[in-house]
């Protein structure tokens, strides 16, 4: 079965430029259907009232994290089936392992290219 390229999917940064950068790749394998926010908070606002197929989210955000934007999603019975993935700069194993125990669906770090986020992708919605 096929990827839907037409889901919605939110990313997540609190800076532009990474935003745009992951607009820009996400394109390049074709999904257009790309919605941003640029801290969690407003990620789960977006999340609980919208309908995404995939998040992608950055770690390292103020006022709300990466992480504790994963454990809200996953602490709601709505959102905690969508599949979420980690971007960070941190390859720490205490960060993979925080990240894992918390329910992320896969991690990727920076600095990383539209190939990458396709095989991660297609590994998150199981059809690797």
């Amino acid at each position: 079965m096929p990827i839907d390229k037409a889901m919605n999917i939110l990313i997540v940064d609190d800076y532009k430029t990474m935003l745009r950068i992951i607009r820009n790749l996400l394109k390049q394998i074709e999904f257009n259907n790309v919605e941003e926010a640029t801290d969690g908070s407003e990620a789960l606002l977006k999340l609980r009232s919208g309908s995404y197929g995939l998040v992608i989210s950055d770690w390292n955000m103020a006022p709300m994290t990466g992480l504790q934007l994963l454990q809200e999603v996953r602490a709601d019975d709505r959102l905690k089936a969508t599949p979420f993935i980690m971007i960070t700069a941190e390859s720490k194993t205490e960060n993979v392992v925080a990240a894992k125990q918390a329910g992320v669906s896969n991690y990727i770090v920076k600095p990383f290219n539209a190939e990458t986020l396709r095989d991660k992708i297609e590994k998150v919605l199981g059809h690797a």
